[in-house]
């Protein structure tokens, strides 16, 4: 894991602007580094992951480079749901916990995420409590 002091990287993926920043705020104040990305293939150049050939990734880096992914599920191009397959099957990313938001509450959907690796599911809009929750995951603790 990446290592940033007292500081956890987070990287918020989101298509919507508004939710993108509202996000990125939420997480800020919570003492977190944000990256923030507009789309799961951005996310993935971010992370170091290529996708240019089907069914195989290369990943450029050694270490991850963030503490925790958050991500919308309905994003135009790769879901939420793709992104996080793709961090899944990463040797290096597999551990990074990646937390998925809808404003859906869509149970079938909700398992199906927390089955293939999900370490949480949020309904948008997001809330300070939320990010309390995210923060303490962050750091191993249990509420």
């Amino acid at each position: 894991m990446a290592d940033h002091g007292d500081e956890p990287h987070v990287l918020a993926v989101d298509d919507n602007l508004v939710d993108r920043k509202m996000i990125e705020a939420l997480l800020k104040k919570s003492s977190c580094k944000v990256t923030t990305a507009e789309s799961g293939m951005r996310a993935l150049e971010y992370l170091g992951i290529r996708d240019d050939q089907p069914g195989e990734s290369s990943v450029s880096a050694t270490t991850s480079k963030v503490n925790l992914i958050i991500t919308d599920y309905c994003m135009p191009g790769m879901t939420g749901f793709e992104l996080l397959k793709k961090v899944k099957g990463s040797s290096i990313l597999k551990e990074v916990p990646v937390v998925i938001m809808s404003s859906e509450n869509v149970p079938t959907r909700i398992s199906k995420c927390l089955a293939e690796g999900a370490q949480m599911f949020m309904l948008k809009p997001l809330k300070a409590s939320d990010v309390k929750k995210l923060r303490c995951h962050l750091m191993n603790c249990r509420t």
